[in-house]
């Protein structure tokens, strides 16, 4: 019972502290819409509001990370930022910040178990799954991102063949993909032509966005595009065949999902519906036989 407690006491903190960071993400997002639209001066002079309890933990998280002396060219670094990367820098956490969090949630834990009556053995359990949350999270972040990139690059695809079609250039065709699509691809999409209006060559932002995103199917777009621009072949004909083929390549994954299935669902058939199924046929008659003797 005291276990049961716990981890409700566990799950009740968590939820609690993820509700408080995605209001203060919600907070930054709106900050950063409004920053783009502010044009007057007036607006400008105005007296900044009192930092919100997402934006002051925030500011710990950083003044707790700045204490960490870590050598950036270490594997596991690297590791997780790109992780963080792949995950769309969820809260525009570093590295740094992001074990800090972890070390934070730890110690929460860790002080909750020793309040209450917890045994030693189940307070560690709870520390060690307190200290796996965020990975499993950032890992559940990253699946959930390549999954609505790769349902969305057909059509996304589809509108910058009609916009170039219609007589736009490749980079006035993204900006209309911009503003009319939204989701992580169109974000992905507005960052690459920010670095290609501040300068940046394109086959330089077109790798970046593959290497943001992890989606092969991106990275075979950002191949062909750089392989069209450089050898002066029609864009649009390459949008629209690199559509056609992620659609086929999607209908053959799809299909060959489809083919798994039978053998995926057998396991479950054998261990749970054929013993219910013996069960009611077999079990009149063995109790028939029982009696009997």
């Amino acid at each position: 019972m005291i276990f049961v407690v716990s981890v409700i006491v566990f799950v009740s903190v968590s939820t609690a502290a993820y509700a408080g960071y995605r209001l203060w993400q919600q907070r930054q997002i709106v900050k950063e819409r409004f920053s783009l639209y502010r044009e007057s001066a007036e607006e400008d002079q105005e007296q900044p509001e009192t930092p919100a309890a997402g934006s002051r933990f925030k500011q710990g998280l950083t003044k707790l990370a700045s204490l960490l002396v870590v050598k950036e060219q270490k594997p596991r670094w690297q590791k997780l930022r790109r992780q963080l990367l792949l995950a769309g820098e969820p809260g525009k956490l570093k590295p740094q910040e992001f074990i800090v969090l972890k070390l934070v949630i730890s110690a929460l834990t860790c002080i909750i178990g020793f309040i209450l009556p917890i045994p030693l053995s189940q307070v560690a359990l709870l520390l060690a799954f307190s200290w796996l949350v965020p990975d499993l999270y950032l890992q559940q972040r990253i699946r959930k991102r390549q999954q609505d990139i790769t349902l969305a690059i057909p059509d996304i695809l589809d509108l910058l063949t009609v916009s170039v079609e219609a007589g736009l250039g490749f980079d006035a065709a993204v900006a209309r993909v911009v503003d009319k699509a939204e989701g992580p691809l169109a974000e992905e999409l507005g960052r690459m032509l920010y670095e290609m209006r501040i300068g940046r060559p394109r086959r330089d932002a077109l790798r970046d966005l593959s290497e943001r995103t992890g989606v092969g199917y991106l990275q075979n777009f950002a191949a062909a595009v750089i392989q069209a621009d450089q050898l002066g072949v029609s864009i649009s004909k390459v949008l629209r065949i690199q559509s056609q083929d992620i659609r086929r390549q999607r209908r053959q994954k799809a299909e060959e999902e489809a083919m798994k299935a039978p053998i995926k669902m057998l396991l479950p058939l054998v261990g749970l519906v054929f013993p219910s199924l013996f069960i009611i046929l077999l079990g009149p008659s063995i109790l028939h036989f029982m009696s009997a003797f």
